[in-house]
C-alpha cells in the first residue's frame, strides 16, 4: 500500500553515470501520459501509480515506512499477542453475548423496589446500562471486522464512517463507566469514613447529579478526539485489476498540538487520574477491612458484647448475646468487599491502557503504531470482560442480590395463576 506519509528508501538501486534517475523516463508509458493528458483524471492517476509500482518492482526499490525500523514492543511477546489477535473476534463475541445478557439481568434485578431505593444500587444499575450498550455495539463490529472479512484491506467509505462512529461511541460510554465507577468508590468511602454524615451527604438528589454528570461529561472530554481522528483515503494495487482500488480508513492527524492534547486528555485525565483516585480509595478500604477483621478477633476473647435477659417458658432466666449489630457489620463488610472487587477489576483493566496512552503521548507516533495498536485487541477484551463479569461478582458476594434474582427467575418460570378476586390481584402486584 502506498502512503503519502511513507518515507522511501532507494538505497538498493545504483545511480547511473549522470547521477540521476534517468530510468524513470525510459518507460514510454510515462512519456505518453505526460504528452496525452486526457480529461479522465482518475484513469490517468491510476495509470501513473501503476507505472510507479512497476518501476519499484523492476529496480528492487524498497519502500520503508516511517516506523518500520522502530523496536518498540518487539520480540517473542509480540508473536504471542499477534497469535491472540487472530482469535480475538471469537473471544470478544462470546464475551459480548454473555455480558449483554448478564448486564440486562443486572438492570432487571437492580430496578426492583428493594434495590432501587439505595443510591449505590442506582449507580450500579446505570453502570450496567452503559456496559450493555458498549457490548451490543461491539457485536456487529466484531462480526464484520474479525469473522466475515478478516484481513480485508479494501474498506469502503461506509465502513470507515462506521469505524469513526464505533470509536467515539465506545469511548464516550466507556468514559461514562469510568466516572460511574469513580462515583461508587467515593460513595463507599464517605459511607465508611463518615458514617454519621453519610445520610446527609449521600442523598438521592446528589446521586442523580452524579449519574447525570457521568453521562454528560464524557462527550465534552472526548472533544479533542473528534478532530484528531478522521477518515483518510489511500490506494492499493491488485495484479488482477488494471486500476488501483481505493481504501478508506480512520487514522489520526499527527501534525499540530491537538494530537498531543488528545493523548494527554485521554491518558491522564480520563484514565490515569481516576485510576490513582481509585487506588487510594481501594487501599483505604482494604486497610479498613483488615482493621475490622483484627478488631473482631480481639473482641472474641472478651465477653464485652451487650447481653439481654430472657425468660423461657419454665420461668428460668438466662442471658442471650445480641447479634443485631454483628449482622449489620457483616452485611456492610460484604458490600464493601463486593465494591472493592469491582474497583480492583477496573484498575487491572484501565491502568495498562492509561500507561500505554501516556507513553504514546511522550514517545510519539511510532510507539502508538507499534505498541498501542498491537495491544488494542487485548485491551478491548479486558474492558469487555470487566463489564461482563460484574454479574458474577454480585451473585457470588451479595446474598440479597442472589435472593432477589432467584425470586425473579421463579416468578418468570412459574405458571401464572389466575386471581380469584380483585383484592388478590391487587395484593399480587404490590
Amino acid at each position: 500500500m502506498l502512503d503519502d506519509n511513507d518515507s522511501r528508501n532507494y538505497g538498493n538501486h545504483t545511480d547511473d553515470t549522470n547521477g540521476s534517475y534517468n530510468f524513470f523516463f525510459d518507460d514510454p508509458r510515462f512519456i505518453s501520459l505526460l504528452k496525452h493528458r486526457g480529461s479522465n483524471y482518475s484513469n490517468n492517476i491510476g495509470e501513473v501509480l501503476r507505472v510507479l509500482e512497476d518501476w519499484r518492482n523492476r529496480y528492487n526499490i524498497s519502500v520503508v515506512k516511517e516506523c518500520d525500523r522502530s523496536e518498540y514492543c518487539s520480540g517473542e511477546s509480540r508473536d504471542l499477542i499477534l497469535a491472540y489477535n487472530n482469535i480475538h473476534g471469537y473471544v470478544s463475541l462470546l464475551i459480548c453475548l454473555f455480558g449483554s445478557l448478564a448486564n440486562a439481568l443486572n438492570v432487571a434485578v437492580l430496578t426492583r423496589r428493594d434495590f432501587a431505593v439505595t443510591p449505590i444500587n442506582r449507580l450500579l444499575k446505570w453502570l450496567a446500562v452503559a456496559d450493555v450498550f458498549v457490548m451490543m455495539e461491539y457485536v456487529p463490529f466484531a462480526i464484520y471486522r474479525y469473522l466475515l472479512f478478516p484481513g480485508q484491506e479494501e474498506r469502503p467509505y461506509s465502513w470507515a464512517l462506521y469505524m469513526l462512529f464505533h470509536m467515539h461511541f465506545t469511548q464516550i460510554l466507556h468514559t461514562a463507566s469510568i466516572l460511574l465507577t469513580l462515583s461508587l468508590a467515593v460513595w463507599r468511602y464517605i459511607a465508611i469514613k463518615y458514617p454519621s454524615h453519610s445520610p446527609a451527604l449521600c442523598t438521592d438528589s446528589r446521586c442523580t447529579v452524579a449519574i447525570l454528570l457521568s453521562f454528560a461529561l464524557p462527550p465534552i472530554l472526548c472533544i479533542p478526539s473528534y478532530f484528531v481522528f478522521t477518515i483518510h483515503k489511500d490506494f492499493t494495487f491488485d495484479k488482477n485489476e488494471s486500476m488501483p482500488s481505493k481504501v478508506y480508513f480512520v487514522d489520526s492527524d499527527y501534525d499540530g498540538s491537538l494530537y498531543q492534547i488528545n493523548f494527554w486528555v485521554h491518558a491522564v485525565l480520563i484514565k490515569l487520574l481516576p485510576c490513582v483516585i481509585l487506588t487510594v480509595i481501594s487501599a483505604w478500604l482494604i486497610r479498613t477491612l483488615y482493621r475490622t477483621k483484627n478488631r473482631k478477633k480481639i473482641l472474641k476473647g472478651y465477653n464485652s458484647c451487650p447481653a439481654e435477659t430472657v425468660v423461657n417458658g419454665n420461668g428460668n432466666f438466662f442471658t442471650r448475646k445480641s447479634t443485631k449489630r454483628s449482622k449489620s457489620e457483616r452485611r456492610t463488610d460484604r458490600t464493601t468487599k463486593m465494591l472493592l472487587a469491582v474497583l480492583l477489576l477496573f484498575l487491572i483493566t484501565e491502568f495498562p491502557q492509561g500507561i500505554l496512552g501516556l507513553l504514546s503521548g511522550i514517545l510519539g507516533r511510532c510507539f502508538f503504531k507499534g505498541c498501542y495498536n498491537l495491544f488494542g485487541e487485548i485491551m478491548d477484551a479486558l474492558a469487555l470482560l470487566n463489564g461482563a463479569i460484574n454479574f458474577v461478582l454480585y451473585c457470588s458476594m451479595s446474598r440479597q442480590f442472589r435472593t432477589t434474582f432467584g425470586q425473579m427467575m421463579r416468578n418468570k418460570c412459574a405458571p401464572t395463576q389466575r386471581a380469584s378476586s380483585q383484592t388478590e390481584l391487587q395484593t399480587t402486584y404490590v
